[in-house]
């Protein structure tokens, strides 16, 4: 399958840099990520993470539930 890949990308001057941008944009992307994790402030994270919780909590459990 790979010679079906590798075939016609031989025949395009400068293909090789593709996967080395590739490359650079994931590592970049995950390090800025890990940085992004490492500073954040734990009042934020704390934040974010009830989120979910406060809105079940601000919906109105007075209705009746129905049943099917």
């Amino acid at each position: 399958m790979f010679k079906f890949v590798k075939g016609p990308l031989e025949s395009i001057e400068g293909v090789g840099i593709y996967p080395l941008i590739s490359l650079l944009i994931f590592f970049i992307f995950f390090v800025a990520l890990f940085w992004w994790v490492i500073t954040a402030k734990k009042e934020y994270i704390n934040n974010v993470s009830n989120l979910p919780l406060e809105k079940e909590d601000e919906q109105d459990n007075t209705k009746p539930l129905q049943k099917n």
